[in-house]
């Protein structure tokens, strides 16, 4: 018989032993929708890049390879500040690419490090004749500002974070809300490896795994302190 002094321990096992599946079946859920994120980006990635001829169309591209038609603006480029690749501090040179009635895109044309010399900049400049290029396209996030940027005009401007608001009025195009990274046999361009999106299925998978085992050694806890509350 099990003893009163065994509820409210047991009522605390039990809705504890609630929480740790309940957060296991949620990190399922998290990856079987992660699991249809990649499936669609390996679709989109799987297609041949076609050309885009109209700007809005690029809303609906995320990771999917395009080609543009239309010319850089060397005058009015971004050093995006703050990066790590491979180890090493650096920044990312992103460059307008005009198409068509003062709407722009973003281009990231790859790394540059630092070096340790923050005073000296690699050179950007970029022709402004009429080309097509080859790139990917991602939505820009926008990262917390580890300080307040002070407006101003002067380019090649440093940036902290993708404010496409902010970006927009500086270099006075409506930039698209998607960041074209370069192709990486592209010219013109700096050094490129471009993230897969992968791993995030198996991370959720591994997390519910973990809170199923807690789980398990409750449940295993659970059992003992009942069978020997019920044998005293």
């Amino acid at each position: 018989m099990i003893k009163r002094s065994f509820f409210l321990p047991g009522l605390l096992i039990t809705l504890t032993l609630w929480g740790l599946l309940s957060l296991g079946f949620w990190q399922l859920d998290r990856a079987d929708e992660k699991r249809i994120i990649e499936q669609a980006i390996v679709l989109a990635q799987s297609n041949p890049a076609e050309i885009v001829l109209r700007p809005s169309a690029l809303i609906d591209k995320e990771h999917y390879q395009v080609l543009l038609k239309g010319h850089y603006d060397n005058n009015k480029q971004f050093i995006y500040d703050n990066q790590v690749v491979n180890s090493n501090a650096g920044y990312y040179v992103l460059t307008p690419f005009v198409l068509e009635n003062n709407t722009a895109i973003l281009v990231n044309r790859g790394f540059v490090p630092w070096y340790g010399n923050r005073e000296k900049l690699a050179d950007i400049n970029i022709s402004e004749n009429i080309t097509t290029i080859k790139v990917k396209l991602i939505a820009t996030k926008q990262r917390i500002e580890l300080k307040q940027e002070n407006i101003d005009t002067t380019f090649p401007k440093l940036i902290q974070s993708l404010d496409m608001g902010q970006l927009s009025i500086l270099a006075d195009y409506q930039f698209i809300s998607m960041l074209g990274q370069l192709d990486v046999k592209a010219e013109n361009g700096f050094f490129r490896q471009w993230r897969p999106f992968y791993g995030s299925v198996d991370k959720h998978l591994g997390y519910a795994l973990q809170w199923f085992l807690m789980a398990l050694v409750l449940s295993i806890i659970a059992v003992r302190l009942l069978i020997k509350n019920s044998r005293n």
